[in-house]
């Protein structure tokens, strides 16, 4: 698996957008985006996401190697719309955990979050040398689903009332791509 110094990362173009590495200037629009209720309905963690919070990623997890985080970009305007990761990034086992969130509400449903999910699989398999790069999705977002689903992703299971967020229960689905599987 290839490594990579942050600083290192290479900007990652596509047809509707441009992926460039973050960067701590860009804190206030993740913090921003992740405390509105259209991002944090999607997630887990959902506690109201904090400056210290973020910068305590950017410094145990994106400083050491253990996320690559990118912002996304409008291609065409250059104005940031979201951002996409790698995480649990395990150089032995030679794989991630892959992550969205499309921050801005008037980007929904144009595609930005498919393409996203196709250039960062080819990035993670190409460039990082990933075997296998998975995801985790709650349970209703068909629209998530339906994204990774068109960037090669493959449902590997569906566990059933897996947290329990805002006292309900949600299923977690569990995808994945692996390396010979895009080769196919």
């Amino acid at each position: 698996m290839n490594t990579f110094a942050p600083c290192d990362l290479p900007v990652i173009n596509g047809e509707k957008v441009t992926l460039r590495p973050i960067t701590r200037e860009d804190t206030g629009l993740i913090v921003a985006w992740r405390n509105k209720d259209s991002v944090r309905r999607h997630f887990i963690f959902r506690r109201p996401f904090t400056t210290e919070l973020h910068e305590n990623w950017l410094k145990t997890k994106v400083d050491t190697g253990r996320v690559i985080q990118y912002i996304i970009l409008e291609k065409d305007s250059g104005r940031p719309l979201g951002s996409a990761y790698l995480r649990d990034i395990d150089p032995e086992n030679e794989s991630a955990e892959y992550g969205i969130f499309i921050g801005e509400d008037d980007c929904q449903g144009r595609g930005i979050g498919t393409e996203t999910a196709r250039l960062f699989v080819r990035f993670g398999l190409d460039v990082l040398k990933l075997h296998r790069i998975s995801l985790r999705i709650l349970g209703g977002n068909t629209a998530s689903l339906r994204s990774c689903e068109k960037a090669g992703y493959i449902t590997e299971g569906r566990f059933r009332d897996m947290v329990k967020l805002d006292g309900e229960f949600h299923d977690v689905i569990f995808m994945a791509v692996v390396a010979e599987e895009e080769k196919e």
